[in-house]
């Protein structure tokens, strides 16, 4: 487990050192979220019925989206990892006597968590002090704030394992074109990032719900701003939980099975 660790420290201190992309990173965060919450509220000025979310909910639904973007989201792939395998250099990895899956696992979660370090702060903190209804919302409360970190810190262990599998379908398939694009798009839309869950169609909520996505980013963001009773998220915490034993064991399997019949071309 220390050789783990040690891997997990020495991505995430790397992951510090690139500011310049953590500043790009958040003024765009800032526009997308400013965007965001003027359609929102176009929506919701317009008259529209039975809306699933309050207003402020909703604003802090959205800035919570992208203060924990480089967290939560799909669509920023590991190209390290894709690149071991289409160009062979996933041998060297091989050649080290540890578990390659949990050796991506810690890789993939420290640059996630840095790169949400260097983010997340700054973006906290200006929308927290932007004016009603542009604000970021203080949780529902102290017990419902404790639960939402409970479900983040599932959340970001479920995102991760998520991410690595990717890579994992590609040493089958040799090519991330396809399947794993088609993959990481129904992630995106099914974990909120797009729209919240409660906007969905009911029939795609009731997809979305036995679906890992959702359990990503739209449960503790909605148990942060109380749109999930604190005696309501029991179970899709228990879910969760399940959802992230059950890609650890499928990821785990998948590689061991697809590393029997890697091939390496070339001297």
């Amino acid at each position: 487990m220390k050789a783990y660790y040690t891997y997990f420290k020495l991505k995430f201190i790397t992951g510090l050192q690139y500011r310049s992309a953590a500043w790009a990173g958040i003024s765009t965060q800032f526009f997308f979220g400013f965007v965001y919450i003027m359609v929102y509220i176009a929506f919701y000025e317009s008259g529209g019925k039975n809306i699933p979310m309050t207003l402020s909910e909703t604003i802090t639904y959205l800035w919570l989206n992208q203060a924990l973007l480089a967290l939560v989201n799909q669509f920023t792939r590991d190209e390290e990892l894709f690149k071991m395998v289409r160009e062979g250099t996933i041998s060297y990895e091989l050649a080290r006597p540890k578990n390659l899956y949990f050796m991506w696992f810690f890789k993939v979660l420290g640059q996630k968590l840095a790169a949400v370090t260097l983010r997340f702060f700054p973006l906290i903190i200006v929308t927290s002090l932007l004016p009603e209804p542009y604000g970021l919302g203080l949780p529902v409360s102290f017990i419902g704030f404790i639960v939402f970190l409970l479900s983040l810190t599932i959340g970001s262990l479920l995102v991760t394992a998520l991410t690595v599998l990717y890579p994992i379908v590609t040493l089958a398939t040799m090519s991330e074109k396809g399947i794993v694009n088609l993959m990481i798009t129904i992630a995106d839309i099914l974990s909120g990032i797009v729209v919240p869950i409660p906007f969905f169609p009911l029939f795609l909520q009731k997809i979305s719900s036995v679906l890992p996505f959702q359990y990503i980013s739209d449960l503790p963001f909605r148990i942060y701003v109380g749109n999930i009773q604190i005696n309501s998220c029991i179970l899709p915490i228990i879910i969760q939980f399940i959802w992230l034993i059950l890609l650890i064991v499928i990821g785990n399997l998948l590689m061991k099975k697809n590393l029997k019949r890697v091939v390496v071309q070339g001297g």
